[in-house]
């Protein structure tokens, strides 16, 4: 700790400091980490991803960036629950700021994202993304596949978003198919979970809907998402909407009968035994959101995953209470 007080994502001294913050104040970077572009050093790397231009339905979600980082300021201020450890004293994370876009030229936009991506990736750092609609995975999946290889996705998610793609088209419900054609995606070892709406082929994908879930039980899913993904290079992508709109208002394509907010936040937990490689957080539109529900829950999955990176590293767990 230090005497210093407030506005630590401008004036900490490196990329592990915490000192007291007021939640209601101070500049607003992810869990209050440091603004830099030093990526020396680092074990993962936050970046917004503000783009919505290829949405079907409303629109909004390039203002998810800057939602999610205003719904962690809480997290920042207490050691996570329910390990009881503080992330940022056993990992090293700084906020990149967003990856800059020119809406103008839309073409260009999945280039920028892709080259954004592998500057980071490249560098050894792990990549916490935040969209942003659902089609800024492909780029992402690309940079990470350059990497890693084929990968095996795990798809938090309300729809399968394996859609016809005729090679041309490119939304947010066609990308993984596209990333499957081209090989980016290990189908084989990949999963996707709390699903309901309906598509002609599941394109090898092992898919746990949100009924399935219900009837047997988040931990279920965990050990399915787990045999099927080990040894494997783990990417999660966690849409928003996957969850029930009573959970998740705030998103632009909500389906009715999802899973409850606790469910997402254990599953994320219960992938410690994974080889985590990346992760992003799309489709939060605050403009649909209410008291920042939404936004919360955006902030705490993506907090859950860095808490299981420090678990990862060793971080001791000392929870208190019933588990």
């Amino acid at each position: 700790m230090t005497n210093q007080k407030g506005d630590q994502a401008f004036l900490v001294g490196d990329n592990q400091q915490t000192w007291h913050e007021m939640t209601y104040g101070g500049a607003l970077s992810f869990a209050r980490r440091r603004y830099s572009r030093v990526l020396d050093n680092v074990d993962v790397v936050v970046s917004g991803i503000p783009y919505d231009g290829a949405v079907t339905y409303r629109s909004g979600c390039r203002l998810g960036p800057r939602a999610i980082r205003a719904g962690s300021t809480q997290l920042a201020e207490l050691k996570h629950f329910p390990f009881g450890f503080n992330p940022f004293d056993h990992l090293s994370v700084i906020d990149y700021g967003d990856c800059y876009l020119d809406p103008h030229h839309p073409q260009s936009v999945f280039t920028a994202i892709e080259r954004h991506a592998d500057l980071i990736v490249g560098s050894g750092a792990k990549m916490l993304s935040f969209g942003g609609d659902h089609s800024v995975s492909y780029p992402l999946l690309k940079a990470h596949a350059k990497k890693y290889g084929p990968v095996a996705l795990v798809q938090f998610d309300a729809h399968c978003d394996t859609w016809p793609d005729d090679g041309t088209r490119l939304d947010h419900g066609t990308m993984f198919a596209r990333a499957a054609t081209e090989g980016i995606i290990d189908v084989a070892a990949s999963t996707q979970i709390g699903l309901r709406t309906y598509n002609d082929s599941d394109h090898g994908f092992e898919i746990l809907t949100s009924p399935w879930v219900y009837r047997n039980g988040i931990d279920a899913a965990i050990d399915i998402v787990c045999q099927r993904a080990a040894g494997k290079a783990v990417y999660l992508s966690f849409d928003i909407d996957g969850l029930d709109p009573a959970f998740a208002p705030g998103t632009g394509t909500p389906v009715a009968g999802g899973l409850a907010s606790w469910q997402g936040l254990e599953f994320v937990r219960g992938l410690e035994p994974l080889q985590l490689i990346g992760m992003d957080v799309v489709e939060v539109a605050p403009a649909y959101d209410h008291a920042e529900i939404t936004a919360i829950a955006a902030a705490s999955v993506a907090y859950d995953w860095l808490a299981v990176l420090a678990k990862q590293k060793g971080a001791p767990s000392a929870p208190v209470g019933r588990l």
